[in-house]
């Protein structure tokens, strides 16, 4: 009689149904992978988490009520040990470093091919880390102290960065602190940080800032 394979349990997190059932798609044609829940916004996260204590989370960095990034953080405060892997439509450039900073072990974008995903996954829960090399270094330039070729912007908070990038995508401090659930203060507040640590005067350099970078699409 055959031992039975002990099953890797994975958490799919992302607002997107379609997304969600392509994931699973690739990992049920896994026999070691099992996706014990799914989840569409971050309550949904840490309820599914919590609940199936799972061996890897796949998480997206854009929810509807709270960024991936601030789950994370929750996360990796609750739950040390969990793996995490970053599956966004957004760019690397744009996000990896701050979500590895937050505790996650990799990083990959949604146009990945299905075998890739599955090499990222299988390279996290053996201890590794899934980025490109670029990011890798520059991870590991932050973490000595060496800010020389860091972005500005890598050096904001990712409150500031959320701020920052919606301001790019012309959003007013008003419908910025409808959309984060803060007060015009304190959304005017941020901009002003941001354009100190930017070293720029204006909101229409930001915006410009935000738009050269790339950090809007």
């Amino acid at each position: 009689m055959e031992a039975s394979v002990s099953k890797i349990r994975i958490v799919v997190a992302d607002d997107h149904p379609v997304i969600r059932r392509g994931v699973c798609g690739i990992l049920s044609e896994k026999e070691y992978f099992e996706v014990v829940a799914e989840a569409s916004n971050a309550l949904e996260v840490l309820a599914a988490v919590k609940e199936h204590k799972p061996d890897l989370l796949l998480l997206d960095v854009t929810m509807p009520d709270r960024t991936g990034l601030e789950v994370l953080k929750d996360l990796k405060i609750l739950y040390p040990r969990l793996k995490v892997l970053i599956l966004s439509i957004h760019p690397e450039d744009r996000y990896a470093l701050r979500a590895l900073k937050a505790g996650a072990a990799g990083y990959l974008t949604k146009d990945s091919a299905p075998e890739e995903l599955v090499g990222a996954i299988e390279r996290v829960l053996k201890g590794g880390r899934y980025v490109s090399q670029s990011i890798a270094e520059k991870l590991t330039d932050v973490a000595q102290g060496n800010l020389e070729g860091i972005a500005l912007h890598e050096l904001l908070s990712d409150r500031e960065f959320e701020v920052l990038r919606l301001l790019g995508e012309g959003k007013s401090v008003s419908q910025i602190a409808d959309e984060l659930a803060l007060s015009v203060k304190t959304v005017s507040t941020y901009r002003a940080r941001i354009c100190e640590k930017l070293r720029l005067e204006s909101t229409a350099d930001l915006i410009r800032y935000a738009v050269e970078y790339k950090i809007v699409d």
